[in-house]
């Protein structure tokens, strides 16, 4: 491409990795470093610039962005409720992603206290014997579920987010059915991307094409029954799925969007797959820009660039905005417009984030004639 690209897209969730610190070392995170390196993480004054950049970025469009505080363990972070409530207080809809461990009654208190829109909390199985062996520490389970009990009891909304591997995926609907008894909002299902830590998953614990596939039909089921907010995250082959099995219109109509994360009402919005650079930004701890948590490429810093800029000028992000650059399959995939495959997965397969997604079972009539 040549020359300085602009586009209008509209950023909808950036997910800043607010530490690298955590007290959990979870077999699939996408995390490589360890806690030693949390000095590199942004300082006070520099978080706030990167908020005041984000804050700045949004009334520039229709919306202004949901700001997920992630990790790392934010809540590890000493100044998180001071930053929260900046965010808050420039307009930003803040988010918080947890592993749930650290979240007592006061610390649930100062969430609820924050304004925090809704908290995501991650469980991986529906028993301890399960969770705990992803988590890689006894106890996370149970702990987990404390903090959840915690949230609710302050009446702030949650979500349960759970990362679909061979270890955990025959316990998907015991999930679904643990949420709704816990009092979840949603349940948000993560299809695994073979980085960071994940890597060493990649062989061992990553579901096929075609186990994918069945996985996406059972989540069409559970979806079906309206009783909880679903969004399959990394696995943008879900909106084909959704449209082959008749559930899409339904799902819109109450507001299931899987482009948008929500705050306490909901809002609707298109549908898109892979939103990596459509309507998604992640800030790594040290102020790197990627198109998500699970695609590599460095976008800028925000400690050199402007938020703005990089989000309407970078080249990267224009090309994976623009269907028609697809190659293989996806290319010529008549869903490529709402699905377009997971980027991370095809980046980890074969370091272009254009090549076909390689963990779908989809075969287009175009190649099947």
């Amino acid at each position: 491409m040549k020359g300085t690209v602009v586009t209008k897209q509209v950023l909808r969730l950036l997910f800043w990795e607010s530490t690298i610190r955590c007290n959990l070392t979870c077999a699939h995170c996408r995390r490589l470093e360890s806690d030693e390196a949390a000095d590199t993480d942004l300082s006070t004054a520099q978080a706030k610039g990167l908020i005041g950049q984000l804050a700045e970025l949004g009334r520039q469009q229709p919306i202004m962005p949901v700001l997920v505080f992630s990790g790392g363990e934010p809540l590890c972070r000493e100044d998180i409720f001071e930053l929260v409530g900046y965010a808050k207080s420039l307009g930003i809809i803040p988010a918080l992603a947890t592993n749930g461990t650290l979240i007592d009654s006061q610390v649930a208190e100062k969430i609820a206290n924050s304004g925090i829109a809704r908290v995501s909390v991650s469980l991986d199985g529906a028993t301890a014997e399960v969770h705990n062996k992803l988590r890689r520490l006894e106890g996370s389970f149970e702990k987990a579920i404390e903090g959840i009990n915690h949230i609710r009891d302050k009446k702030v909304p949650f979500q349960i987010n759970i990362t679909l591997t061979k270890h955990n995926a025959e316990q998907l609907e015991d999930v679904y059915e643990l949420a709704k008894s816990l009092g979840a909002v949603a349940v948000h299902i993560f299809m695994l991307v073979p980085v960071g830590c994940g890597q060493s998953l990649a062989e061992t614990d990553m579901l096929t094409p075609e186990q994918y596939e069945q996985k996406l039909l059972e989540i069409c089921r559970l979806d079906g029954r309206g009783e909880l907010q679903m969004k399959v995250t990394c696995g943008p082959h879900y909106e084909r799925v959704i449209r082959q099995e008749g559930l899409h219109k339904s799902r819109m109509a109450a507001g299931h969007s899987s482009g948008n994360v929500p705050g306490r009402g909901g809002h609707k919005g298109a549908s898109k797959g892979c939103l990596a650079g459509l309507g998604v930004l992640f800030v790594g701890h040290k102020g790197d820009v990627f198109p998500c948590g699970y695609l590599p490429v460095n976008c800028g810093n925000v400690l050199k660039d402007n938020l703005s800029d990089i989000w309407y000028k970078n080249k990267d992000l224009a090309r994976m905005r623009d269907v028609n650059e697809l190659e293989g399959k996806c290319g010529v995939c008549g869903y490529r417009q709402i699905c377009g495959g997971c980027r991370g997965r095809a980046y980890a397969a074969t370091y272009n984030y254009m090549a076909e997604e390689p963990f779908c079972a989809y075969i287009p009539p175009e190649i099947a004639r």
